[in-house]
């Protein structure tokens, strides 16, 4: 099965109705994903929750092992390598060390950020 990139897999659930989630205030959470794969591919609720889990960690896997992860037409994720540097307490200005470390970054596809820029040009 391929999920097209242009259809909301969100479910709207009444719960979401109830607490008047905005565009701009919904959370797309990991229920939701497995309800819209239990929806669309016709797998058990169970066997659902399991695939949508199952991804989530192989992309987490991929990641925490230092590799990028591209999902076409949404974007990319990657880890990036940050060196020690000398900050500052904006408070008093006393110069703290800030140690190495990893971050995760993200860069959206063409195809994400037009969608994006076509969803805010439609609420006004």
């Amino acid at each position: 099965m391929t999920l097209d990139p242009r259809r909301s897999y969100a479910p709207e659930t009444e719960d979401r109705k109830r607490r008047g989630d905005s565009m701009t205030g919904k959370t797309l959470t990991r229920m939701d994903l497995s309800e819209a794969v239990f929806r669309e591919v016709g797998l058990s609720r169970n066997e659902s929750a399991q695939l949508v889990e199952s991804v989530l960690a192989h992309l987490s896997d991929a990641l925490a092992s230092g590799d990028s992860v591209k999902i076409s037409s949404f974007g990319t994720f990657n880890v990036r390598e940050k060196a020690a540097r000398v900050g500052r307490n904006p408070k008093t200005g006393q110069e703290v060390p800030i140690h190495p470390r990893r971050v995760l970054t993200f860069r959206p596809s063409h195809l994400m950020k037009e969608r994006v820029a076509q969803g805010n040009r439609s609420e006004t």
